[in-house]
Protein backbone atom coordinates (compact mmCIF):
# COMPACT_ATOMS: atom_id res chain seq x y z
CA UNK A 1 0.00 0.00 0.00
CA UNK A 2 1.60 3.16 -0.72
CA UNK A 3 1.76 5.65 2.25
CA UNK A 4 1.18 9.53 1.83
CA UNK A 5 4.82 10.56 1.69
CA UNK A 6 4.92 8.61 -1.36
CA UNK A 7 2.34 10.76 -3.27
CA UNK A 8 3.35 12.80 -5.59
CA UNK A 9 1.60 16.59 -5.31
CA UNK A 10 0.86 18.90 -8.46
CA UNK A 11 0.68 21.76 -6.39
CA UNK A 12 4.26 23.32 -6.05
CA UNK A 13 4.49 22.64 -9.66
CA UNK A 14 1.79 24.60 -10.17
CA UNK A 15 3.34 26.95 -7.97
CA UNK A 16 6.19 27.43 -9.46
CA UNK A 17 4.61 27.79 -12.75
CA UNK A 18 2.56 30.80 -11.78
CA UNK A 19 5.59 32.40 -10.88
CA UNK A 20 7.20 32.64 -14.02
CA UNK A 21 7.84 35.67 -15.12
CA UNK A 22 6.34 35.32 -18.57
CA UNK A 23 2.83 33.49 -16.88
CA UNK A 24 0.82 36.52 -18.12
CA UNK A 25 0.98 35.26 -21.45
CA UNK A 26 -0.56 32.04 -20.47
CA UNK A 27 -4.14 31.13 -20.92
CA UNK A 28 -3.96 27.24 -19.64
CA UNK A 29 -1.91 24.64 -17.45
CA UNK A 30 -1.99 21.16 -18.82
CA UNK A 31 -1.50 18.24 -16.42
CA UNK A 32 -0.35 14.88 -17.07
CA UNK A 33 -0.30 13.17 -13.71
CA UNK A 34 0.76 9.25 -14.33
CA UNK A 35 0.48 6.42 -12.27
CA UNK A 36 0.89 2.63 -12.48
CA UNK A 37 -1.57 0.71 -14.10
CA UNK A 38 -2.24 -2.72 -12.55
CA UNK A 39 -2.26 -4.70 -16.15
CA UNK A 40 0.07 -4.70 -18.72
CA UNK A 41 -1.17 -3.38 -22.33
CA UNK A 42 -1.72 -6.39 -22.57
CA UNK A 43 -4.08 -7.32 -20.01
CA UNK A 44 -1.73 -9.59 -18.34
CA UNK A 45 -2.16 -8.05 -14.06
CA UNK A 46 1.03 -6.17 -13.03
CA UNK A 47 2.65 -6.56 -9.39
CA UNK A 48 5.02 -3.94 -9.65
CA UNK A 49 7.86 -1.98 -12.25
CA UNK A 50 11.50 -1.07 -12.10
CA UNK A 51 12.01 2.58 -12.96
CA UNK A 52 14.99 4.11 -14.41
CA UNK A 53 15.51 7.36 -15.62
CA UNK A 54 17.60 9.66 -18.13
CA UNK A 55 18.08 12.51 -16.44
CA UNK A 56 20.19 13.90 -18.99
CA UNK A 57 17.63 13.42 -21.70
CA UNK A 58 14.64 14.70 -19.63
CA UNK A 59 16.68 18.18 -19.94
CA UNK A 60 16.71 17.95 -23.52
CA UNK A 61 13.24 16.75 -23.93
CA UNK A 62 12.16 20.00 -21.74
CA UNK A 63 14.61 22.60 -23.28
CA UNK A 64 13.45 21.72 -26.74
CA UNK A 65 9.78 21.56 -25.82
CA UNK A 66 9.69 24.96 -24.04
CA UNK A 67 10.62 26.85 -28.20
CA UNK A 68 7.49 25.85 -29.04
CA UNK A 69 5.01 28.65 -30.13
CA UNK A 70 3.19 29.89 -27.51
CA UNK A 71 4.53 27.67 -24.25
CA UNK A 72 5.43 29.59 -21.29
CA UNK A 73 7.02 26.66 -19.06
CA UNK A 74 7.03 22.82 -18.86
CA UNK A 75 8.18 21.07 -16.03
CA UNK A 76 8.57 17.42 -15.76
CA UNK A 77 8.55 15.68 -12.08
CA UNK A 78 9.57 11.41 -12.18
CA UNK A 79 9.57 10.02 -9.01
CA UNK A 80 12.83 9.05 -7.21
CA UNK A 81 11.05 5.52 -6.39
CA UNK A 82 13.13 2.88 -8.19
CA UNK A 83 10.15 0.01 -7.36
CA UNK A 84 6.74 1.10 -8.08
CA UNK A 85 3.35 -1.04 -7.48
CA UNK A 86 0.03 -0.16 -9.10
CA UNK A 87 -1.42 3.07 -7.94
CA UNK A 88 2.13 4.28 -7.25
CA UNK A 89 2.54 7.61 -8.77
CA UNK A 90 5.26 7.65 -11.49
CA UNK A 91 5.07 11.41 -12.87
CA UNK A 92 3.95 14.43 -13.19
CA UNK A 93 4.15 16.79 -16.57
CA UNK A 94 2.97 20.68 -16.64
CA UNK A 95 2.93 22.73 -19.33
CA UNK A 96 1.87 26.24 -19.53
CA UNK A 97 0.85 28.29 -22.85
CA UNK A 98 -1.13 30.51 -24.58
CA UNK A 99 -4.17 28.37 -26.36
CA UNK A 100 -5.12 25.05 -26.59
CA UNK A 101 -3.79 24.50 -30.05
CA UNK A 102 -0.43 24.86 -28.76
CA UNK A 103 -0.64 23.48 -25.48
CA UNK A 104 -2.18 20.13 -26.30
CA UNK A 105 0.25 19.09 -29.05
CA UNK A 106 3.82 19.56 -26.44
CA UNK A 107 2.46 17.79 -23.65
CA UNK A 108 1.62 14.92 -26.08
CA UNK A 109 4.83 15.34 -27.52
CA UNK A 110 6.86 15.76 -24.05
CA UNK A 111 4.66 12.79 -22.79
CA UNK A 112 5.92 10.47 -25.62
CA UNK A 113 9.37 11.53 -25.84
CA UNK A 114 9.65 10.83 -21.99
CA UNK A 115 8.29 7.59 -22.63
CA UNK A 116 10.57 6.86 -25.21
CA UNK A 117 13.99 8.30 -23.97
CA UNK A 118 13.89 9.00 -20.31
CA UNK A 119 11.78 6.59 -18.67
CA UNK A 120 12.57 2.86 -18.97
CA UNK A 121 9.85 0.29 -17.03
CA UNK A 122 10.56 -3.03 -16.54
CA UNK A 123 6.66 -4.85 -15.57
CA UNK A 124 6.53 -7.84 -12.74
CA UNK A 125 3.76 -9.94 -13.69
CA UNK A 126 1.55 -11.46 -11.07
Amino acid sequence: TMHMEDKMDAAPILDSIRSHPGFNRAGMILVHHGVVRGSARDGRPVSGLTLSVDEKRLAEIIAGQKNSPGIVDIRVEITGKKELVPGDDVMIIAVAGDIRDNVIPVLERTLNAVKKGVTKKTEHFV
